[in-house]
């Protein structure tokens, strides 16, 4: 069975990797903003969530004519802060922003996931699930933020941080899945495989 990455992110195909699955990856060039917009003033939860179905779904009229059995990731993370989602920065400037406002505190990191089954060439089933973490933020003296924001990390990933990069230096502690806060959650990714009758070690590559 062919697993598909629905997303460009490095990250999360280095946590995918690293827990022995070896996807193809394939963006889906959806338009995040507007999905957004139809969701402003409902659940932070379902607008992570529906961002990371319509990437799944969007991949699949990529896959080739002779995958006829696939399972395709869709992920989708926002950091909502004083009941705001905030995505990627829109510049150094927005960065700045954020961090100002974060800066020893907390917020909820929160992941969309979908996963769509694929069998003999056809979709079969889907599963979307949401995994909410907090992290609490570290308070990085301004000549820290500078050297921060010149990383150009922060203009990459939500919220303007990542725990797996230069941004781990400044986050204090993380409640709950860290694996959630790089870009995808392992164990609810293996909680929504088991709903469309999809193993986790079927799709682990040959040791």
């Amino acid at each position: 069975m062919t697993t598909v990455l629905a997303s460009a992110s490095p990250a999360r195909l280095a946590v995918l990797r690293a827990a022995g699955i070896d996807p193809v990856v394939r963006v889906s060039g959806v338009d995040e903003k507007a999905i957004e917009a139809a969701h402003a003033g409902g659940d932070p939860a379902d607008t992570v969530a529906a961002l990371a179905r319509a990437k799944a779904e969007a991949v699949l009229p990529q896959l080739a004519d002779d995958v006829r059995e696939a399972v395709v990731i869709g992920c989708d993370s926002m950091l909502l802060m004083n009941g705001t989602l905030r995505g990627k920065p829109a510049n150094e400037a927005d960065a700045r922003l954020q961090w100002a406002e974060m800066a020893g505190g907390t917020g909820d990191l929160l992941t969309g996931h979908a996963v769509v089954r694929v069998s003999g060439g056809e979709r079969v089933a889907t599963a979307v699930g949401t995994e909410r973490t907090v992290i609490r933020f570290g308070r990085p003296e301004p000549h820290e933020i500078d050297a921060y924001l010149a990383t150009g990390e922060p203009l990459h990933v939500a919220g303007s941080l990542t725990i797996d990069g230069y941004g781990g230096w400044f986050v204090d502690g993380v409640d709950g899945d860290p694996s959630s806060v790089i870009g995808i959650s392992l164990p609810l990714t293996r909680s929504l495989l088991a709903g469309i009758g999809v193993g986790v070690t079927d799709l682990w590559r040959a040791l």
